[in-house]
């Protein structure tokens, strides 16, 4: 090859369109049943809107300032006592179980295994599973306590306030800690054993280690899994759909459950797209600390 040659410009290939054909498919899916929906949820929020009657009547910010100075601080307080602990308890778990596991002892993989069968379990299973648990004539628990001696008669779980919101919060911690363990094991396994072989050597206890090696070495990944699990959480809905229902009198009702019932209850889409954008608006410093987690990770 000439000199003349090496300095012509080399012609650029046309792109292939056949890429874009590939993905067309699942993008139009996508835009179909996620997108266009929930554009129009959104822009119900600004119309006078019901379910039955196709007539929409333009009401600006009406909506959404009713809803702010009606239900939505009772309904972010519930749904923050929910999220709050099903994120703190499962995570502590996870925590533990992950660094048992990191240990070297005999039967760790069936362990690992047993311990990973919640998290496998579609939502809609764990939540009757859970149901017949805390049934307060047929349930597990009241059949074990009872044969223990501890109850004399069957105990309502479901039917106050505080044990309802303590059966989700339990029942969502028993479905979510697996994947938490999974993660953080898997930190801690990136680990290099010779920091720890070191720190030993130089007389730092366990207590020690785990504080200015582990915890440390973790915190990128656990920040992440942490605020991923709160999202999670804050939307959660078929658990507490089938769990509660929302009840009793409402007191388990969160952001999405109340979204479900204004719309296909009370047929008053323009109220629940209104409660959508401020349960959207109050989760997104959420979502956008979680993108920066992602984006520091890399």
């Amino acid at each position: 090859m000439s000199a003349i040659d090496a300095l012509a410009p080399t012609r650029r290939r046309p792109r292939s369109l056949f890429p874009l054909l590939l993905i067309a498919p699942a993008a139009a899916l996508l835009v179909a049943v996620l997108i266009y929906p929930l554009i129009g949820a959104l822009a119900d929020a600004f119309f006078d809107s019901n379910l039955l009657y196709p007539d929409k009547t333009f009401v600006g910010l009406e909506n959404i300032g009713a809803a702010f100075t009606g239900e939505f601080w009772e309904l972010l307080g519930k749904t923050l006592a929910f999220a709050l602990p099903a994120t703190v308890a499962p995570f502590a778990i996870g925590l533990v179980a992950a660094l048992g596991l990191n240990q070297r002892m005999r039967g760790r993989a069936v362990l690992r295994s047993v311990l990973l069968f919640p998290w496998v379990l579609p939502g809609v299973v764990v939540s009757f599973l859970w149901l017949w648990i805390f049934d307060a004539n047929y349930g597990v628990l009241n059949g074990i306590l009872r044969s223990l001696g501890v109850i004399g008669e069957n105990i309502g779980w479901l039917d106050s306030g505080a044990g309802a919101m303590t059966a989700v919060v339990v029942a969502r911690t028993w479905a979510s800690f697996p994947w938490m363990m999974v993660m953080l094991l898997a930190a801690l396994q990136s680990f290099p054993g010779e920091t720890y072989e070191a720190a030993r050597m130089d007389g730092a206890h366990a207590w020690q280690r785990f504080r200015y090696i582990t915890v440390p070495g973790l915190m990128p990944v656990a920040t992440i899994v942490v605020l991923l699990e709160f999202i999670w959480n804050f939307q959660q809905f078929d658990l507490l759909y089938v769990l509660t229902g929302g009840g009793p009198a409402g007191a388990t009702t969160t952001f999405s459950l109340a979204v479900y019932e204004t719309a296909f209850k009370g047929f008053d889409l323009g109220m629940a797209g209104a409660l959508g954008i401020l349960w959207m608006l109050v989760l997104l410093p959420v979502v956008l600390l979680y993108l920066r987690g992602m984006e520091n990770e890399k």
